[in-house]
């Protein structure tokens, strides 16, 4: 579920020193991973990803001052590896991808723990309810990209944790089937836009 998720961004959102204008950065749509671990009957955790994912982040790498945070999630695109599952999560009881195609999450700055390590607190809104979602960032790396584009680029990583039942999905939660909470995982690179 998520970034998403979102989401995103380096982000340890420094709030002092100069205030210089933001870069804004493009998710690399090849380079992204947006995952999510949810438990199945306490055997293990499934897990699963979206593979339509967009969006990007405003960020001075200088002062490393986060900004504006929009992912965008395609609820259709997800997968697990298992067809009927996959349409399973795809209905009504999950995601209801049908009347709720996009999966969004938005924030505007983050707080640092250290140079590389902060949180960023937004918005995620699934199957049309939004719910507060802090993500854990950590930024690995700012580069010009060694090929290809040959950009500027940003790369992360980011956790956290959401309650489905908080955003409806309440099928298989009091037998304990599915379980409540979904671990979420970001993996990103995000690239200066033109």
């Amino acid at each position: 579920m998520i970034r998403t998720a979102t989401l995103i961004a380096a982000l340890t959102a420094l709030p002092f020193g100069a205030h210089a204008e933001m870069a804004r950065y493009t998710l690399d749509r090849d380079h992204v991973v947006v995952a999510f671990l949810v438990d199945h009957l306490g055997y293990e955790k499934v897990l699963g990803r979206f593979t339509d994912i967009s969006g990007g982040f405003s960020f001075d790498p200088e002062s490393r001052e986060l900004g504006l945070v929009e992912v965008r999630l395609g609820a259709a695109s997800v997968q697990s590896d298992n067809d009927a599952r996959d349409g399973h999560v795809r209905s009504k009881d999950f995601l209801n991808a049908d009347e709720f195609p996009d999966i969004t999450f938005t924030a505007e700055g983050g707080t640092p723990d250290s140079a590389t390590t902060g949180t960023v607190a937004g918005t995620l809104t699934v199957r049309g309810v939004s719910q507060p979602l802090t993500l854990d960032v950590t930024l690995n790396k700012i580069a010009d990209y060694p090929f290809g584009h040959g950009k500027e680029t940003i790369g992360i990583s980011a956790r956290g944790s959401i309650l489905r039942s908080g955003f409806g999905m309440d099928y298989a939660v009091a037998n304990g089937f599915v379980g409540d909470s979904v671990d979420i995982i970001i993996e990103a690179e995000a690239y200066l836009a033109d």
